[in-house]
């Protein structure tokens, strides 16, 4: 059994549309909902929810908290995929690429510009990618996002396309 750790911590593949307020907001964590409806035979999946926060809201000590996070789980050699906001994933993954030098396993931070079930949402796709890919990749630290991995020191948020590329 392959073991993989996903941390949540919001961002826009966890919001929701809120009726009282008109507005799409982080309220609870939903991925568990949505890796229940693939097929992960041989895949044990923990998830761990730190926070529902859109990235724009993370601060340092936010960061401080998923890196300790991380630290609890890094010793035991298993890949960690990080549901993460899109705006400050980047600056998320570089703090953390900064704090473990030395992985065992890849680290990978993922997310959606759409909501999971909004239609035309990237998140379930996002969220799969990045589980295989916590099987195949080397150790380091990266973003998937739009079947693509990126070294998270060289990619960029392109707003105007709605997704990443190489900087």
């Amino acid at each position: 059994m392959h073991r993989t750790y996903l941390l949540t911590t919001g961002g826009t593949i966890e919001k929701v549309y809120s009726e009282q307020s008109g507005a799409v907001v982080n309220r609870a964590a939903k991925l568990d909902r949505y890796l229940r409806m693939l097929r992960l035979p041989d895949t044990e999946i923990r998830s761990i929810y730190l926070m529902n926060k859109d990235s724009l809201e993370m601060t340092d000590a936010d960061r401080v908290e998923v890196r300790d996070r991380v630290a609890e789980i890094v010793s035991e050699g298993a890949p960690v995929v990080i549901s993460h906001g899109t705006d400050t994933m980047v600056e998320t993954g570089l703090f953390l690429e900064q704090a473990f030098p030395q992985l065992k396993a890849p680290l990978i931070l993922t997310g959606a510009m759409t909501p999971l079930g909004f239609e035309g949402s990237d998140g379930l796709q996002n969220l799969t990618e990045s589980l295989l890919a916590a099987r195949l990749l080397s150790p380091g630290v990266y973003v998937v996002m739009h079947g693509q991995v990126f070294p998270v020191g060289k990619v960029r948020k392109d707003k105007d396309r709605a997704t990443f590329v190489s900087k």
